[in-house]
């Protein structure tokens, strides 16, 4: 008979001051994901005039919004390899790497000196795209564990977004120069970084990362008891299977979690990064009054109604359901296209349903990284969310090299009956590809506990 999984007493416990030290910690690093990857959309005018350049060419264009894209799928893969060395030894060197970039995004003296910064700033991103979710998870209890990693991506994503608009707000009423405006609204990026430099450094590495791969029972058993105020009820095993046995034996998951963040970023980042500037410019808006309509009307409040829901909902039936209203309210948006150009109140609406229901649906699931980590053992865990997180970044990147070549040849309204489609292929890849995960224990989900690596060769 399978004893109890010596690790699920942080499973049971309530939501404590370490958890919500944590999720600031981890948080933060999103929230400066957020406003590094949506500040460019802002400024992209001022950018192209301070340097003269009158027209982009559709690579330019693709490259100066995806080039940080491109280096968080780089950063991605890098750091999934190196977190299985340790998740707190590579934490802090995201943040740092995120914060540098930032500020030299000040002092760039041409185009292609922002693109090359930006991809060396999407590599930081792309880190803490691996090490921020999971830590999260691998610290959670399993009952609010949905919740934690949805504010620490759903929420803290759209409020870095809409601090960038704010602030870009705030410079045109000081009256700043055109060409420091730019400069300051991309380099203010460092300042959420620097902000958990520290307490990055200070957070305990993960219990299921001592046990499992680290193999220091003692240390794992002391971060239990940090956390719990007490200890595991028995000795915690180390996984000593070979990581290729594991992967092969979870790998149809991940792939699956991997291709819904593609499709969900396909359809979000199109909206992210050319929203903005095309749509606006279409319901007579300027970009930043856009942005922080659609932020502050519309996305932190699908943000928080996805953590609402994501515990008690599930995961699959929440992204499911996302993803059909988002495909729901692009047709109609796009039926409608004329009739909302005409009338910006309208058209702003539709867009913002769009906004909303696809933030409360795959944004909290697919986008906040949150399948990754569930869907892969200890063992694997980092190796299988870079694999989701570049699948994130490819359909991102998608959006950005790609969709500014379709606006051309099937115009604006083919855009976005095409991105309906594909919501509605996320919603059928949802129902199909993953399990449902909330509320379960990590070992539960992967069987991954205490019986299970004893019965696969793991330490007893």
């Amino acid at each position: 008979m399978a004893r109890p999984d010596s690790l699920a007493v942080l499973d049971e416990q309530p939501f404590r001051r370490f958890h919500w030290v944590a999720l600031f910690t981890t948080g933060m690093g999103v929230f400066t994901d957020g406003y590094d990857l949506s500040s460019i959309g802002l400024v992209l005018p001022l950018v192209l005039a301070s340097f003269g350049v009158a027209h982009l060419t559709g690579l330019e264009s693709g490259l100066l919004a995806g080039s940080a894209l491109v280096g968080a799928a780089l950063g991605a893969l890098v750091f999934g390899v190196l977190a299985q060395r340790g998740r707190k030894k590579f934490y802090g060197i995201d943040v740092a790497l995120m914060a540098v970039m930032a500020a030299a995004q000040a002092f760039a003296p041409n185009l292609w000196s922002l693109i090359g910064i930006r991809f060396i700033l999407g590599i930081g991103i792309g880190a803490d795209y691996v090490l921020s979710p999971t830590i999260m998870a691998e610290h959670a209890n399993r009952r609010d564990r949905g919740k934690k990693i949805g504010l620490g991506f759903g929420v803290m994503w759209p409020a870095g977004a809409a601090v960038a608009g704010l602030l870009s707000l705030l410079l045109v009423g000081l009256g700043v120069d055109p060409d420091l405006r730019w400069r300051l609204v991309l380099a203010f990026g460092c300042v959420p970084a620097i902000s958990v430099l520290y307490l990055r450094r200070k957070m305990p590495e993960t219990a299921r990362y001592l046990a499992r791969l680290g193999g220091d029972s003692a240390s794992a058993t002391e971060v239990v008891r940090q956390i719990a105020g007490s200890g595991p009820g028995a000795r915690l095993s180390a996984d000593r299977r070979a990581w290729q046995e594991v992967f092969s034996r979870h790998a149809r998951a991940i792939f699956g979690a991997a291709l819904l963040w593609l499709l969900f970023d396909i359809v979000v980042y199109s909206g992210i990064l050319f929203g903005p500037s095309l749509i606006a410019k279409g319901l007579g808006l300027a970009p930043t009054t856009f942005s922080l309509i659609t932020s502050f009307v519309f996305v932190i409040p699908g943000a928080l109604i996805g953590v609402a829901l994501i515990d008690r909902v599930g995961r699959k039936k929440l992204q499911t359901w996302g993803f059909i209203g988002a495909a729901a309210m692009l047709g109609l948006f796009a039926y409608l296209h004329d009739q909302a150009m005409a009338a910006p109140a309208f058209g702003m609406v539709l867009f913002g349903l769009y906004s909303l229901v696809i933030t409360a649906g795959p944004s909290t699931v697919a986008g906040a990284g949150i399948l990754g980590v569930e869907l892969s053992p200890t063992r694997i865990r980092t190796i299988g969310q870079s694999i989701t997180v570049v699948g994130g970044r490819i359909g991102a990147s998608i959006s950005a090299f790609l969709f500014p070549l379709l606006f051309g040849i099937i115009g604006e309204t083919g855009v976005i009956y095409l991105l309906a489609l594909v919501s509605v292929l996320g919603a059928v890849c949802t129902m199909a590809l993953i399990p449902e995960t909330a509320r379960r224990s990590l070992e539960e989900i992967n069987a991954d506990g205490e019986a299970d690596l004893a019965v696969s060769g793991g330490d007893d």
